[in-house]
């Protein structure tokens, strides 16, 4: 069965860090794209980011350039998001998902976690 599962998520200060963790359940995913989104409440769902199955290129949206980085362990069957330099509209529940072609796209990935919310207050 084919599982992700986010965790690292909380209240953070602006400005601070918070480390983001996706566990999926290995198999054939080790061989999928794996992508970050984001919802904030009352607006649509967002890429974040995205990183390749060997680890070895990455797409960011604008907004979080500099600040973010994504990364994989396979040995782990993890990715990570790494998010400094936190500001309030970074808000929202974070989402990973995987794909098997490389898209900002929602409707581009099979499967998706459930989600960890991270507050950023002012």
């Amino acid at each position: 069965q084919v599982q992700l599962v986010e965790s690292g998520g909380g209240l953070v200060q602006a400005g601070g860090s918070l480390r983001l963790s996706c566990a999926h359940s290995g198999g054939a995913l080790v061989y999928y794209h794996l992508g970050w989104f984001r919802q904030a409440p009352g607006k649509e769902r967002e890429f974040v980011s995205v990183i390749t199955w060997s680890g070895g290129s990455t797409v960011y949206t604008d907004s979080v350039k500099g600040r973010f980085t994504i990364s994989r362990d396979n040995a782990k069957n993890t990715v990570y998001l790494q998010m400094n330099s936190l500001k309030p509209e970074d808000t929202a529940v974070y989402s990973c998902a995987a794909t098997r072609k490389i898209s900002e796209a929602p409707s581009a990935y099979d499967y998706w976690g459930q989600g960890t919310q991270v507050t950023v207050s002012s």
